[in-house]
């Protein structure tokens, strides 16, 4: 019997993760976060009351199994002076078709079938969320993107209402072999999805392994200056009773002319493995530093062998 995957997150960094698992003979069931609030998804968001689709388009598409011209048009962005600028193309087909089936979990099945994905995907809850961010300054920011933006120091995340989760989410969790929290932004992608009572009280309750794949450069606001043990502590602060089982981080050396590019346009810096100062959480470690067009990003596939080779070792 094949192994179950959960993959919680959000953004481009669960995408590139999920690229990579989907070749592996896995059950994925990816949950994203639906609290962004900017560009495209924000207007959509403000005018059909639902949850956020940007996300949600990435991973349909890191797990399409589909012409590459599909990908391209489902990320496809009008430039134009109409209303019409600035959406991209998935998110206005995820809108259409969540109002057409009743809820966006029912839409994004409905698209799966015509991309052939190569898993499930949820949002975490069918509710507009809005994500509020305390300060280490003392003040509150309303909205995910306004907290990205303000590069202020972040000292906990919460949502302005308590969101319902998905039912669906939950079922998933249960019959999970391995919870993955993917790379990606830490406060904004990862923890929002912990923030609901109904996930943590869950994950007390069962003894299924949950790894963290950390990031391999800090963000600004969020992570600076933190090394992983840093990333560990801050994620298990959210986790209830439970804390972090196994990290994945990457050991590999970043090009110089890369890591001071990212340090001078983006003040941002590669996260570094203090292998000290982490106890009681396996570790595994790889060179998974791979450059596409410029940009700094995972090796999937051997990020994800590694996961693979994890998870067919437990018993």
């Amino acid at each position: 019997m094949r192994k179950k995957v959960v993959v919680l997150g959000g953004g481009t960094g669960m995408s590139f993760l999920l690229k990579g698992l989907k070749e592996f003979p896995v059950d994925i069931t990816a949950v994203v976060s639906v609290c962004d609030d900017g560009q495209s998804t924000g207007r959509l968001r403000r005018e059909f009351n639902i949850p956020a689709v940007g996300d949600i388009r990435k991973v349909l598409v890191s797990l399409a199994e589909t012409d590459p011209l599909v990908e391209q048009l489902f990320n496809f962005r009008f430039q134009t002076t109409s209303d019409l600028n600035g959406h991209a193309v998935g998110n206005l087909l995820l809108t259409a078709m969540g109002s057409m089936t009743g809820n966006m979990s029912d839409g994004i099945e409905a698209i799966g079938k015509i991309l052939n994905l190569h898993g499930k995907i949820l949002p975490l809850t069918e509710d507009n969320v809005t994500l509020v961010g305390k300060m280490t300054d003392g003040s509150i920011i309303e909205g995910e993107h306004y907290i990205t933006e303000s590069k202020r120091t972040i000292e906990k995340v919460y949502y302005k209402e308590e969101p319902v989760v998905n039912y669906s989410v939950l079922e998933e969790i249960r019959k999970a072999d391995l919870i993955v929290l993917s790379m990606g932004s830490i406060y904004t992608s990862i923890i929002p999805n912990l923030l609901c009572r109904e996930i943590v009280d869950l994950l007390e309750k069962i003894d299924t392994p949950i790894m963290y794949v950390c990031n391999m450069m800090t963000q600004p606001g969020e992570t600076d200056n933190l090394k992983v043990s840093d990333h560990i502590r801050i994620i298990n602060q959210y986790l209830g009773e439970r804390s972090i089982d196994v990290v994945v981080a990457n050991s590999g050396i970043i090009d110089e002319n890369i890591r001071k590019k990212y340090e001078n346009l983006e003040q941002k810096d590669p996260v570094l493995l203090d292998r000290e100062n982490i106890k009681d959480v396996e570790i595994i470690s790889n060179n998974y530093v791979t450059v596409e067009n410029d940009y700094l990003r995972h090796d999937a596939v051997l990020l994800s062998l590694d996961i693979f080779k994890y998870l067919i070792a437990k018993k």
